[in-house]
């Protein structure tokens, strides 16, 4: 069954969140495809992860790239899944995938902010919900750590 995760950032940005995100997936052997809402947002988290830390390396790739399906770490605007992976983050409003069951996780990473993308994200929960998967919400406490809230 497919487990879906929601991300509720406040007073963060996804530039924070995303990195270690991915590292712990590549800990665990997953490979991950990130869609992001525009070409623009893509191409700014694909400049980021490769400077936002000095004693780190994440390897990724874009969709544009004729090896994506060799990459751990897939950028993309688009609904494939170039690299075959088991899971799929959504960042910046991209939607839910059409085929959730084709991954183990999706991770659908929110601005709580933002009163459109929390709309969005209320009316992805209920689809979610509606469709029979695993739903998680994750809100970060006031030292910046993950918490489960149910």
């Amino acid at each position: 069954m497919t487990e879906i995760l929601f991300y509720h950032l406040q007073n963060m940005s996804i530039e924070n969140v995303l990195p270690p995100l991915l590292e712990k997936s590549l800990e665990r052997g997953w490979r991950v495809v990130v869609q992001a809402g525009s070409e623009e947002r893509a191409d700014a988290l694909d400049a980021h992860l490769w400077t936002y830390s000095d004693d780190s390396f994440l390897p990724h790739g874009t969709w544009r790239e004729g090896d994506a399906a060799d990459q751990p770490v897939v950028l993309t605007v688009n609904d494939d899944n170039p690299n075959s992976s088991s899971v799929r983050f959504l960042v910046d409003g991209a939607p839910l995938p059409v085929d959730c069951t084709a991954y183990e996780r999706v991770v659908l990473i929110f601005n709580g902010d933002d009163d459109d993308a929390r709309q969005a994200a209320r009316a992805a929960w209920t689809d979610s919900k509606a469709r029979g998967f695993d739903l998680t919400y994750w809100q970060a406490d006031e030292r910046g750590r993950w918490q489960r809230l149910d």
